[in-house]
């Protein structure tokens, strides 16, 4: 798999809630809970190193839309209305080859700061 490529194919699997990546001949997938704890927004990363927000209660988070900015990234429309943050070609791929350590890393701070995966509220949700 060459670094930084376009992905040959994007699938959204919406009953699992995973966005599938193929490069090549090989093919990745991601949870909607990781692409949105790991967001590319400055509402999640900050601005600058340090000022990371970390997201608690999106185990339940779905995907509601995708759309594609030019040849060059996705924009994910998620259910709990954070929709910003460019998801470029390149950072999808790295969140794929490395989702197992940085998903143990988020865990981890979860644990640390005495937060946790589920939502603080009853969330209502329509049944397709």
């Amino acid at each position: 798999m060459s670094k930084k490529s376009i992905p040959s194919r994007i699938k959204f699997h919406n009953q699992s809630q995973r966005l599938e990546l193929a490069w090549e001949s090989e093919s990745l997938f991601l949870s909607s809970e990781l692409l949105r704890v790991l967001s590319p927004s400055a509402e999640v990363r900050g601005h600058g190193r340090g000022n990371e927000v970390l997201q608690v209660g999106k185990k339940e988070v779905r995907i509601k839309k995708l759309e594609p900015v030019g040849n060059y990234a996705l924009k994910i429309h998620f259910d709990d209305d954070h929709d910003s943050g460019l998801y470029h070609w390149d950072y999808l791929q790295e969140l794929a080859l490395n989702q197992d350590s940085l998903w143990q890393a988020y865990l981890e701070k979860l644990q640390a700061a005495g937060k946790s995966r589920e939502p603080q509220q009853i969330q209502f949700k329509a049944i397709d």
